[in-house]
């Protein structure tokens, strides 16, 4: 293909660029290597006692070591789940129903909907929830969040690093403060895997969670870890798999392909943090030098966001338009959460940031995996420019 094809052509020509793995990565090819063998050699249920049993337990057994050496913790305290969503959901709900007289709850205003959510329907249960809004560099203030920390909170809650503005938090005070006050934590830890150690937050917190799908394992497997002698008072019944506190058939082809994955992602850890942050600052260059007008969002401190997420919003520019251009054009990036990115509201990371709703709709985000390469990002950039032109001449035709 000639290299001075435009976006268009090259994408015509069967070439994609995918820059939104903070939503979904590809599969490494070893992790589907491993999941096919599973599937096929591998297909009794972990719970009986049988052969095929035996050699179920065996394989999920191995994939708990592998999460728990990618997390840092003993392998006993990894419950599989289905995602980040349903480890998440657990924790909150678990550690809430926990908390006996303890109905205060504290969240950052940055959390994934799928710690927002739970605890919003707890309140609605007669629980009180308590929210702290991030400065505008997307990082909450450690000071505030202890500050609101109370005899009677059940759970406190705020995540590693923000999956839409790659913020990192801290973590590590505010889990001081919490243990203070003999408060649990929960730290979400999804969008930093792979990327960031994750040794200290998991020490830290008292509950943690994962998702297979953002280090290039299979959608459909997470985790939550849980600290040595804390429960949950798990909001389901039926089994006595993972402790009882996800009752159900484990999927063993998925959670293989989610240790296999997080083998990977902990063995190359710094080399591909390294890289990534090469690939992420070329890239936020050439997003500027295409648009002065963009804005970078979230801490401009490369020791205080994750390596290989970009993310800005467009004042002057439709958000929506250049997603869409971008996407026949042969680059695929995300403007936020996943989980709402189909629907037209702003971002309430964004907004809780201090964005008006126009600037909040602009938002691209630029995230890069494991697959990424310099020809990934310097093609995603001329498209963009194309993109960003074409929208100029909209507006002044």
């Amino acid at each position: 293909m000639d290299p001075q094809a435009t976006p268009a052509a090259q994408a015509a020509a069967g070439r994609r660029v995918y820059l939104d793995h903070a939503a979904s990565a590809p599969p490494r090819p070893a992790v589907a290597a491993r999941m096919l063998q599973v599937l096929r050699t591998v297909w009794g249920n972990a719970s009986s006692a049988h052969t095929e049993g035996r050699l179920a337990r065996a394989v999920l057994e191995e994939a708990r070591a592998e999460v728990a050496a990618l997390a840092g913790c003993r392998p006993e305290a990894v419950i599989f789940t289905s995602g980040g969503t349903e480890a998440n959901n657990l924790a909150v709900l678990g550690a809430a129903y926990a908390g006996g007289r303890r109905r205060h709850l504290v969240v950052s205003a940055l959390e994934h909907a799928s710690v927002l959510e739970p605890c919003r329907a707890l309140a609605r249960q007669g629980f009180e929830l308590t929210t702290v809004p991030p400065g505008r560099d997307g990082r909450v203030d450690a000071g505030a969040m202890a500050a609101v920390l109370r005899d009677d909170t059940a759970l406190c809650a705020l995540m590693l690093a923000n999956n839409e503005v790659g913020t990192l938090q801290p973590v590590s005070e505010v889990a001081a403060a919490c243990h203070r006050g003999g408060v649990p934590l929960l730290v979400d830890a999804v969008a930093a895997a792979g990327r960031v150690p994750l040794a200290a937050a998991t020490a830290s917190a008292d509950y943690l969670t994962l998702a297979a799908h953002k280090l290039g394992g299979p959608q459909g497997a997470g985790a939550l870890v849980v600290a040595d002698g804390r429960g949950l008072e798990p909001p389901w019944r039926g089994g006595a798999q993972e402790r009882r506190w996800r009752p159900g058939t484990e999927a063993i082809a998925a959670l293989a392909g989610f240790g296999c994955a997080a083998h990977l992602a902990l063995s190359g850890l710094e080399r591909e943090s390294s890289r990534l942050r090469r690939l992420s600052d070329r890239l936020a260059q050439a997003v500027r030098a295409v648009c002065a007008e963009a804005v970078p969002t979230g801490a401009l401190d490369p020791e205080q966001r994750l390596p290989g997420l970009v993310s800005f919003v467009f004042p002057e520019l439709d958000g929506e338009a250049l997603r869409t251009r971008l996407d026949l054009d042969g680059v695929s990036v995300g403007a936020g959460a996943a989980c709402s990115s189909g629907a037209s509201m702003a971002s309430h990371v964004l907004a809780a940031m201090g964005y008006p709703p126009a600037a909040c709709r602009s938002a691209i985000r630029l995230s890069l995996g494991w697959n990424t390469r310099a020809a990934d990002v310097d093609h995603a950039a001329a498209a963009l420019a194309a993109a960003v032109a074409v929208q100029r001449r909209t507006r002044a035709g």
